[in-house]
């Protein structure tokens, strides 16, 4: 049965994310808000869509970071008797125009982990434009296979068996390190992925949780751990992927 949502981490966006929230109802998703410890005003204005009867709340009373946040959704997404849950970021730089074809491609595919390859204009900030550049190497390296080109957009339609089962067996990071991560290690286990272009604009609200040295030092930790986790699977993933 393919019965999908929408999970959406939510930290002080109280701006965007009622129009993502339309968005998404209005293209006929429940949506699974994820309240990551985010400000009184924020906490207000999430618990007024809550009210809504396809709303679903869970309230995180510590910030966990997006990784954290989004693993909180689709746990309540599972629980709630959902098959598949479309990842969402709540400050509005999805296009949510593009919601049917991921849908549609993940009704034709249900097994599939289907991605977003971003196509950015001019409001991407440059300085993490090149960073992707430097993660999508290291991403090729550690899957061993170009199977793929961009593990940093969130825009994505996550099939909840697989996804938790990995989630469950090994300790995913938690912030902005959660969304290369979790591909790769999906890629290990030879979870079929497909890719559909998506636009990407940056951000609607002005505001931005990726911190420039922070982030990209946790994402460089993040590639070491699997440069070495890759090289003890070494044999393991190429049997998988020879197999008929």
């Amino acid at each position: 049965m393919h019965n999908p949502c929408a999970v959406i981490p939510v930290y002080d966006h109280e701006l965007a994310v009622p129009a993502v929230v339309q968005g998404l109802l209005d293209a006929g998703l429940a949506c699974v808000l994820v309240d990551d410890a985010s400000s009184p005003a924020c906490a207000a204005v999430l618990q007024t869509l809550a009210g809504h009867d396809q709303v679903f709340l869970v309230q995180l009373p510590v910030n966990q970071g997006k990784g954290g946040a989004v693993v909180a959704g689709l746990r309540e997404a599972s629980r709630l008797g959902f098959s598949h849950a479309l990842q969402v970021d709540a400050d509005g730089q999805h296009d949510l125009k593009d919601i049917k074809a991921f849908l549609d491609s993940s009704l034709e595919y249900p097994a599939a982990l289907i991605c977003g390859y971003p196509q950015y204009d001019a409001s991407v900030p440059k300085g993490r434009l090149y960073a992707r550049y430097l993660t999508h190497v290291w991403v090729w390296i550690n899957s061993l296979s170009l199977q793929i080109p961009d593990s940093m957009c969130g825009f994505r339609v996550y099939p909840l068996k697989p996804v938790l089962h990995l989630i469950e067996s090994v300790n995913l990071g938690k912030r902005m390190d959660f969304d290369p991560e979790i591909l790769v290690r999906l890629s290990w286990r030879n979870q079929p992925m497909r890719w559909l272009p998506t636009k990407v604009h940056y951000p609607q609200d002005g505001l931005s949780h990726f911190r420039l040295f922070h982030d990209n030092a946790l994402i460089s930790k993040m590639h070491t751990k699997l440069f070495f986790g890759m090289l003890a699977r070494f044999p393991l993933i190429l049997w998988r992927r020879w197999l008929p």
